[in-house]
């Protein structure tokens, strides 16, 4: 599986929006720079994520974007599917069955990448924004004691 640039900006933009969750609505600009992301191509990657329904926007002085759901039901496989198709990176679950039922020299190679496939997809589809945030949470405390303990 490869997630795109595109793909691993959106991503970044939607938890920034899920940090964001009970502030509301939220710049353009402000995700751009707390997330080093060029505000062009941001604008276009938020724009796929409003016509899916993920985000919401308001415009206007006071405009923004936020989440259209609570960063607990946004999964990050559907994120990632809406950006950069299947999650398969050798054909999507059907492609590769078929391949293990025609394959004359290799099925168990193919086998093995449905295996692969099937094992990133109950990962990712198990995964919300709020599981990755509370995954940074743990990730930083943890750095933080190790700092602590090693001055």
């Amino acid at each position: 599986m490869r997630i795109s640039q595109r793909g691993l900006y959106a991503l970044e933009a939607l938890l920034h929006l899920a940090q964001a969750w009970e502030k509301g609505l939220v710049k353009i600009r402000e995700i751009a720079e707390a997330e080093g992301i060029p505000e062009k191509f941001l604008e276009g990657i938020l724009v796929t994520l409003k016509n899916s329904r993920i985000v919401s926007s308001e415009r206007g002085p006071q405009g923004g974007y936020r989440l259209r759901r609570p960063p607990g039901e946004v999964i990050v496989a559907d994120v990632i599917r809406l950006l950069d198709g299947p999650l398969a990176p050798f054909g999507d679950a059907a492609q590769l069955a078929e391949r293990i039922r025609t394959e004359e020299r290799h099925a168990g190679l193919f086998e093995l990448f449905l295996d692969v496939r099937n094992a990133a997809s109950a990962i990712l589809d198990h995964t919300t924004l709020s599981d990755l945030l509370e995954r940074d949470r743990r990730i930083l405390a943890a750095r933080r004691k190790k700092a602590r303990n090693h001055s």
